[in-house]
């Protein structure tokens, strides 16, 4: 089975940018869309972006405008390019591949401070 393992994570203070990346053990063409999602502390997980193999992205609307999902098959890697970061941002990321089954990796934590 595919391995997706994320990283990138850290801490930044409000307004900065991070760049999350999700390394997948086989390559992502074989999935027929991947996706980030995130989990705080006692929350729900919920998503916040996706790109279809199409290249059609999607966001939640508390990070359009801010985050971007992207792709690089030669790397075998989907991204999150976080920028103008909020507190409330803060949270375990976690990537996400589906093809016939779902596939999650283990996250990555992001912190913003104020």
């Amino acid at each position: 089975q595919v391995q997706l393992v994320e990283s990138g994570g850290g801490l930044v203070q409000a307004g900065g940018s991070l760049t999350l990346s999700c390394a997948a053990s086989g390559s992502i063409f074989s999935f027929n869309a991947m996706a980030w999602y995130r989990q705080a502390p006692g929350n729900e997980r919920v998503l916040v972006a996706s790109i279809t193999k199409g290249g059609i992205t999607n966001y939640a609307d508390s990070v359009k405008g801010r985050f971007t999902i992207s792709r690089d098959y030669a790397k075998n890697t989907v991204y999150l390019q976080m920028n103008s970061l909020k507190p409330e941002d803060t949270a375990v990321y976690y990537c996400k591949g589906w093809n016939y089954y779902d596939y999650w990796g283990q996250g990555t934590q992001v912190i913003v401070s104020s």
